[in-house]
């Protein structure tokens, strides 16, 4: 069994919405299937160490055929009370030990199970591995931090920046993006703090809290990229 290292998860959102780097199979590192991700990696010729959830949308030959090509099954029942992005995102850091899980196909789906994945690292048993987690797709990665100083790498043509707070923050600094902030008070749930990369980084930090931060580029560049 795989341990250590970045685990990458499949969910079975839109297609569209996936990164370049997924459709041109330049991510590296072991793969867990989520549901309908499962057979989507299948299709790409990546074999998933495992294979995780309800599997409720698939039909016999397609559940027959994630049979055949992934050795750990985890199936679930429908009826429960997270979903199967949740319990993926655990196997992977308590079974597998992740270092990292980067989640792929997670939004622009069904708003429901993107907004339980989204606040998943406010859940007492995911919250330890908060700022080990990202969602990516191909206009935006979310990431999540708590207290600390951190610099960003600006990431391809991911120029806008959003601070938003999950929990109320204290002392937020940012330093070298556009629009900087001195040890400023962001109330939960009714301000964020909206920025853009001037330069390939950007640092910033934050007394208490839990911090939500988002690289994205708007449509059009996507669309043109």
């Amino acid at each position: 069994m795989p341990q250590g290292g970045t685990f990458n998860l499949l969910v079975g959102g839109p297609k569209a919405n996936w990164p370049q780097t997924l459709t041109d199979q330049e991510i590296t590192g072991p793969w867990i299937g989520v549901d309908r991700g499962t057979l989507r990696l299948i299709g790409l010729n990546i074999q998933p160490v495992a294979a995780i959830g309800d599997f409720d949308s698939l039909q016999e030959p397609e559940l027959q055929l994630v049979r055949r090509n992934v050795k750990d099954i985890r199936q679930a029942q429908p009826e429960k009370d997270f979903t199967d992005t949740q319990m993926a995102v655990m196997v992977a850091f308590r079974d597998y030990h992740a270092d990292r899980v980067d989640i792929y196909g997670a939004t622009g789906g069904r708003l429901d199970h993107f907004m339980a994945n989204l606040f998943l690292v406010l859940e007492p048993q995911y919250k330890k591995y908060a700022n080990q987690i990202r969602l990516i797709d191909r206009q935006n990665t979310i990431t999540f931090y708590l207290p600390g100083h951190y610099r960003l790498q600006k990431e391809a043509d991911k120029k806008y920046l959003a601070f938003i707070p999950l929990t109320p923050i204290d002392h937020l600094s940012l330093f070298d993006e556009k629009y900087p902030l001195h040890d400023e008070p962001i109330p939960y749930p009714i301000s964020f703090a909206s920025n853009e990369f001037i330069g390939e980084t950007g640092t910033f930090q934050f007394d208490t809290g839990l911090l939500c931060v988002i690289q994205s580029c708007d449509t059009y560049e996507a669309r043109h990229e």
